[in-house]
């Protein structure tokens, strides 16, 4: 699941420096599409890995690949078609990116082996990232600073509620037509959304026609020497997206530990998109009484709180749909707290790479999700496993929030 308040935190800034109102605008309607595409197929697949599982003869561990290989698909899309679009311009990285989409999805749909899906979900997310991270780029390059910001916010609420619609959606299609039906879905919106590109979509930026690779790299590598920005970058993943580990582990948890209907689990994890939707709510209207490091690092320890108590849930036998989603909702509240102030800090630690700053702590983020994912999946015991990942995510990032700190804090006169 991508943060909901990322582009919001960082656009201001960022289209005062870059935005400016020319040329052809694309309709509002068509970046939502191109957006929706990657965030929906992230979870949207989650109610049918038992189905689909027995099906293909796969065990626990090897569908919930199928999640975790494509958040990390999202991960390395975040650092490439930035590069790309810069060099041929939006709508050829766009088309490129719905091609790949497209292509994979029809591998997906008719796959007969859990190799090929799980192949087949990492190049789909990779094609379905440039979608969300061009439809951003395309709003600063034609829209002034105040329209830009609304213009975000839009796609922000797309973001938020792409993996709140998706496990619905999956489970709706899963239980009537069957688990095949949700690959399918996919592979039609990126006919849909390649089509409206090629048809529809203005070229919204000057390409270059070269991708600046020794400046790209310059820019990481100083990135990549701030402890701040490394301590930023672990701990804003290990707080957010470590909690991909007990969306994909659900299903064999409320399903198979607990013995609930498939179709209640959607709902489950729609109650905890609501929590981080809660969370940014809360961010927005108290950010400036409290402050950016006192509410992240308050916002973190809900988190924390919310990965022990599920641990110690699990571990003394208490684990329950009421008590499993306690701790998540306070879990994920902390989640929608900690994404936009974790983010803003790391983009501000070297003002003048803050694309490049984006894109490297998107990578970290989606990275860590991916990894927390795949290690959720290990064992034979889903919410043991699910609760001992968050847990020890959790304890990282407070460990990596407040070391980032301190170095900001050493770092900042430096770099002023």
């Amino acid at each position: 699941m991508t943060d909901p308040a990322t582009s919001t935190s960082r656009s201001p800034s960022t289209a005062a420096a870059q935005a400016t109102p020319a040329g052809p605008v694309p309709a509002l309607w068509m970046l939502v599409l191109i957006t929706l595409a990657g965030t929906l197929a992230m979870h949207i697949f989650v109610p049918a890995l038992p189905i689909a599982g027995e099906a293909l003869g796969a065990d626990n561990a090897e569908m919930q690949l199928t999640i975790s290989l494509y958040i990390l698909g999202l991960a390395i899309g975040q650092l490439f078609y930035g590069p790309l679009s810069d060099a041929l311009g939006r709508r050829p990285a766009l088309m490129l990116g719905m091609l790949i989409y497209s292509v994979a999805g029809v591998v997906a749909w008719q796959a007969q082996s859990v190799e090929t899906l799980i192949t087949a979900r990492f190049f789909q997310a990779f094609g379905g990232c440039a979608g969300l991270a061009l439809g951003r780029a395309m709003i600063r390059d034609t829209a002034a600073p105040d329209r830009a910001v609304q213009r975000l916010a839009v796609l922000n609420l797309v973001v938020a509620i792409g993996p709140a619609m998706a496990p619905l959606v999956g489970s709706l299609l899963t239980t009537t037509l069957g688990w095949r039906t949700v690959l399918l879905a996919l592979c039609l919106m990126g006919v849909g959304n390649l089509l409206f590109v090629w048809r529809l979509m203005p070229e919204t930026a000057r390409p270059s026609g070269r991708v600046d690779l020794p400046n790209l790299a310059h820019e990481y590598r100083t990135l990549l020497r701030s402890p701040a920005f490394i301590g930023y970058a672990i701990g804003g993943g290990c707080v957010t997206t470590a909690m991909f580990a007990f969306v994909a582990s659900a299903p064999f948890i409320f399903v198979e530990q607990l013995g609930k209907p498939a179709s209640h689990v959607a709902y489950y994890l729609s109650l905890l998109i609501l929590s981080i939707s809660l969370g940014n709510f809360i961010t927005n209207r108290t950010i400036h009484r409290i402050g950016l490091v006192r509410l992240m690092l308050s916002a973190s320890l809900l988190s924390l709180a919310g990965g022990i108590s599920m641990l110690v849930i699990v571990l003394a036998g208490w684990a329950s749909v009421v008590t499993l989603e306690a701790s998540m909702l306070l879990f994920t509240f902390g989640v929608g707290m900690t994404g936009p102030t974790a983010l803003t800090l790391a983009v501000g630690i070297n003002p003048r790479v803050v694309g490049s700053a984006a894109g490297l702590y998107g990578f970290a983020q989606m990275g860590i999700g991916a990894l927390c994912t795949g290690l959720a999946g290990l064992g034979d015991n889903p919410a043991q496993a699910a609760a001992i990942v968050l847990a020890i995510a959790a304890v990282i990032g407070q460990l990596a929030l407040r070391t980032a700190l301190r170095f900001d804090r050493q770092e900042g006169p430096n770099r002023r």
